[in-house]
């Protein structure tokens, strides 16, 4: 099955365009986002079922395997096999004997849907762990900020094209474009810019933005990275906020090219 068949398919659409005395249709080719069942299977036990868009799926699996604790390191990944079927896309996964034991310790049963970050966590305790952090002095420029933000809007290049998808970039601490990702998921958007930066250095001085809400997940996975700025489109949740606070990170939400709104640790901002 090639790729073409899940990313930027071209349709056909009617549409209907209203306006204050009549009503026109017209028949127009569209590029559209496509969202498709994403199996992550390890050592060959279907783990979580994910809605996402097919595309840069190894950095997924990457993302989502060691943000979620499946995997300690990247070195605990020894393979994935990409598999596309009628029905959606199947991830083989082979991990480490001992991550997998440790796995199939606390394993979860559930099935994803778009943009859901935590589903089917087994306890409390599972679904609030908190990374171990350091206290850092990294401090971050407004003006870096700002331009990063005009940077991420004509970056997001399937955005564009179809409307539907969310992104995560990380950016350098004077406000360049390192690596970028999109998805229908704007969670899995994030795992895959964490799979792909795995794979390069990430600097403490670089930070990330992302087109949709803050919610904890997200202050949640850049920890594990020690990062210390992440910057939200939209706006953080209170749990967010609490999270970001304790972890020693600056969260900013309401983010514009011209303003944002600073939520903890604003000491780390200078002007």
């Amino acid at each position: 099955m090639t790729r073409s068949k899940f990313i930027q398919t071209k349709k056909t659409v009617t549409l209907s365009k209203v306006h204050k005395s009549s009503s026109i249709k017209d028949e127009v080719q569209e590029n559209i986002a496509e969202e498709t069942p994403i199996a992550l299977i390890y050592n060959g036990i279907s783990h979580v079922v994910m809605m996402g868009s097919p595309s840069d799926l190894e950095d997924f699996a990457v993302g989502f395997s060691v943000t979620e604790g499946i995997v300690n390191d990247v070195s605990d990944i020894y393979s994935i096999e990409i598999n596309c079927k009628d029905d959606g896309i199947e991830l083989n996964i082979k991990i480490s004997s001992e991550c997998f034991v440790k796995l199939k310790e606390v394993r979860r049963n559930l099935t994803g849907r778009t943009g859901c970050g935590l589903c089917g966590a087994e306890s409390l305790s599972q679904a609030m762990r908190i990374p171990k952090v350091e206290i850092s002095n990294q401090n971050f420029h407004s003006k870096h900020i700002l331009k990063a933000l005009k940077n991420f809007s004509n970056d997001q290049k399937l955005q564009k094209k179809t409307g539907a998808t969310h992104a995560s970039a990380i950016f350098s601490d004077i406000g360049d474009l390192k690596i970028i990702r999109e998805d229908v998921g704007r969670h899995i958007a994030l795992d895959k810019l964490i799979g792909a930066s795995l794979k390069n250095k990430i600097c403490e001085s670089d930070f990330v933005v992302t087109s949709s809400r803050a919610s904890y997940e997200m202050v949640q996975k850049i920890a594990y990275f020690n990062l210390k700025l992440l910057v939200a489109i939209s706006a953080p949740t209170g749990l967010a906020i609490r999270m970001a606070d304790s972890l020693d990170i600056t969260l900013i939400g309401f983010a514009r090219e011209a303003r944002y709104t600073i939520y903890s640790h604003n000491q780390r901002i200078i002007e």
